[in-house]
């Protein structure tokens, strides 16, 4: 233990650097409590387990980390590895090194259903923590990093394991806070551990490539220096090495070879203000010839996670192509550091950093997702798909500017606007004309979002949407949307079912539903609500129960079901679905059937999908159409025709001209002479039916014209109504 007890004295001498001597010994106080703590436990490697924390603590020292955070960094396995409670913490250290311990601990007391569940929900935690608090997220990338460095020791499984979700979600975390030397650093370990091979076979290759290049970088880098120095701007000049992983990304993305990705050279100038950057491109520029189109600008509109810098390609010279990064050394700092800069350069008078203000701006969001997401694995998922690292810049009509990951569409636009806007978005103009809101955005167009009041998102945009805030507010939304109308629709079929009691649900006395929900294991009553319009319970069954107490028996069987057929309005949403195999209509007769989780599934009362089950109370249920049913509803056509030329656009314009909307036509040619045309058109009810029909009819070429009434569905009566098949 002696080799170690020197490790926190130079890491004391590491801190005297930036810190006053009582708040090291604050931190030494923290070691020794550690060391305590987990005295007679080990790591893998057989060191002592507490080598582990020092190093966390020395990792947070070099980014010059505040004190609170060192002390955290020592105890931060302390909770979970041993007998000591965050309380017991507090009372030595204070709340807030407590709250960051607690924050990067894991989730050990529950018990999960599976890896991956147990992983979204301690990173669901680890989020929740940051929210309060920044320094958790820095304490825990510190700790993965020097895991990283030493994943030798573990068995292959667990090394690949560890270095997927490194790069999957650590590597991404560090690039969006701005914290470039970490992220590297990630991606390389990360790399050598999941592709050992094939890291082996880059680093062999790039040694190589080195050597042989070393004449002509020295000559461009002199070049560039001497230019500088004619021109009379101070700066300074590095090559740029590319590092693995990014190398072997571009190769597999972009599908290069390694030679086209190592022609390129790359370097950085270092200068001293804003106004010498852009001096310096002026200079570069005149030295060798710019690529046209690979000049971009994030000094003036920064990187989301704070990033600053002029980027440029020039053809060198033999026109070797040249890429050059010039930035002042706040930027450089802040390139590498990121939000760790922040701290790195803290006093204490200084406002937030413009990389910490976003840092928050991007913690609050991972907040409302977290809200918003049904479960830690949806919630992860949407992290993942929010940690893009290209991102694209649009404007506003007033000239703000919003950071979107590339791909993002108008509807990303919109709720990264507001959510009520995204919620209520109808249409789009991009550069001033009319757009589909499914259209990709390129960076510098200005984007209008316009709105309806009474819209609501479409579960169509899942498909196309691409930040983690778009997706989760629209299947939050979805979600309980589809909660108020199942309950709804259970109140309804309730009632119905009641008016065979001649009771109704407002005349139930309370006990008597505090006796149902016991039996039936449900917190309140529009969870019995949602069940029955869910079709997951039978509104007759409950009904009977409900009214048990009121001297009507369990046994006794229901009154005639026509005591009040269900109205049917086309209002009622997702829980209400138009069967697919004989496409009712306002003016059938019709009948519902309940299908467990679908909701009720409205048939034509001649329907042979039902026919077996017609007269089953607990399957089907009385229904009509409203007298005022709105909407346009599906039903098949089926149409014998002559081959005439033209002849299928005629159809299509008579069929609109008539104001149907067709959603599908498909040709059968029967003969020579005569076609059959299966259409699926949306009508309003048998009426307008009826129009279309005569309308089609009164076309020359157009022998027959049939409604197709009932389908066989097999698999359907299978799932949902569990008929055995014949």
């Amino acid at each position: 233990m002696q080799a170690v007890a020197g490790n926190i004295d130079s890491l004391a001498d590491t801190l005297s650097g930036y810190l006053p001597l009582e708040q090291i010994n604050n931190v030494r106080r923290a070691y020794y409590y550690a060391e305590q703590a987990h005295d007679g436990q080990f790591r893998r490697s057989g060191d002592p387990y507490i080598t582990h924390p020092l190093a966390v603590a020395g990792i947070l020292g070099e980014m010059h980390m505040d004190p609170q955070s060192l002390m955290a960094a020592m105890l931060h396995d302390v909770i979970e590895d041993t007998g000591i409670t965050k309380t017991a913490i507090k009372s030595q250290f204070g709340n807030n090194v407590a709250d960051l311990v607690d924050g990067v601990s894991k989730l050990n007391k529950i018990t999960f259903s599976s890896r991956a569940e147990a992983q979204a929900e301690n990173f669901q935690k680890m989020a929740m923590a940051m929210a309060k608090d920044l320094r958790v997220i820095l304490v825990k990338i510190a700790d993965r990093l020097h895991n990283m460095r030493t994943l030798d020791v573990l068995t292959p499984e667990k090394r690949r394991r560890i270095a997927r979700e490194t790069l999957d979600i650590y590597a991404p975390i560090a690039n969006r806070l701005g914290m470039n030397n970490v992220r590297v650093e990630f991606e390389d370990l990360g790399f050598a551990a999941l592709y050992p091979m094939r890291a082996r076979r880059i680093a062999a290759a790039v040694k190589q490539i080195r050597g042989n290049r070393k004449e002509i970088v020295s000559q461009i880098q002199t070049s560039l220096e001497a230019c500088l120095e004619r021109e009379g701007l101070p700066g300074r000049t590095i090559g740029r090495e590319k590092h693995l992983y990014s190398i072997y990304e571009k190769m597999r993305s972009k599908r290069k070879s390694f030679s086209e990705i190592m022609d390129v050279y790359a370097f950085r100038i270092i200068v001293d203000s804003v106004d010498t950057c852009y001096r310096v491109l002026g200079a570069v520029h005149n030295l060798y010839k710019p690529v046209p189109g690979r000049f971009k600008d994030y000094i003036a509109i920064p990187k989301a996670n704070g990033y600053q810098s002029l980027h440029t390609t020039l053809f060198g010279m033999h026109g070797v192509p040249i890429e050059i990064q010039i930035r002042t050394e706040e930027m450089e700092a802040m390139a590498n550091n990121g939000i760790a800069a922040h701290w790195l350069y803290k006093s204490s008078d200084d406002l937030p950093t413009n990389a910490h203000l976003r840092a928050r701006e991007w913690v609050s969001g991972l907040l409302e997702m977290q809200k918003h997401a049904g479960n830690s694995l949806e919630f992860i998922e949407h992290v993942k798909i929010d940690l893009f690292p290209d991102e694209i810049y649009v404007f506003t009509p007033k000239g703000m500017i919003l950071e979107l990951p590339t791909g993002s569409t108008a509807v990303d636009f919109a709720y990264a606007v507001h959510t009520d806007v995204g919620n209520s978005c109808v249409a789009c103009r991009i550069n001033r004309r009319l757009a589909p809101l499914s259209e990709p955005l390129q960076s510098g167009q200005t984007v209008e979002i316009i709105t309806a009041p009474g819209t609501q998102p479409n579960p169509a945009w899942l498909s196309f949407v691409s930040t983690g805030k778009a997706r989760s507010n629209i299947r939050h939304y979805l979600k309980n949307q589809k909660h108020s109308e199942s309950v709804a629709l259970g109140r309804r079929l309730l009632n119905k079912a009641l008016a065979s009691f001649d009771s109704q649900l407002e005349s139930i006395p309370q006990e008597n539903i505090d006796a149902v929900l016991a039996q039936t294991q449900l917190q309140s009553l529009d969870d019995l609500l949602e069940d029955i319009g869910l079709g997951n319970r039978m509104s007759y069954m409950i009904a009977q129960r409900l009214t048990a107490h009121q001297g009507v028996e369990e046994h006794e069987p229901l009154q005639k079901e026509e005591k009040g057929t269900l109205a049917i309005r086309g209002s009622e949403g997702m829980v209400m679905n138009y069967a697919k195999c004989c496409h009712p209509i306002p003016g059938d007769p019709i009948v519902g059937h309940i299908s467990s989780g679908r909701g009720m599934v409205i048939h034509t009362d001649s329907c042979n999908n039902i026919a077996e089950i017609r007269d089953n109370p607990e399957k089907c249920i009385a229904v009509s159409w409203d007298p005022n049913v709105e909407g346009e509803f599906s039903v098949e056509l089926r149409v014998e025709l002559e081959n005439e030329r033209g002849i299928i656009a005629t159809l299509a314009t008579t069929i609109t001209g008539a104001e149907a909307n067709i959603e599908k036509i498909s040709t059968v040619e029967r003969d020579a002479r005569f076609s059959i045309v299966n259409l699926s058109i949306n009508v309003k009810n048998r009426v307008h039916l009826a129009r279309v029909m005569r309308r089609v009819r009164a076309i020359k070429a157009v022998s027959l014209v049939s409604r197709v009434k009932s389908r066989k569905v097999r698999k359907v009566i299978k799932r949902t109504i569990g008929v055995p098949l014949q």
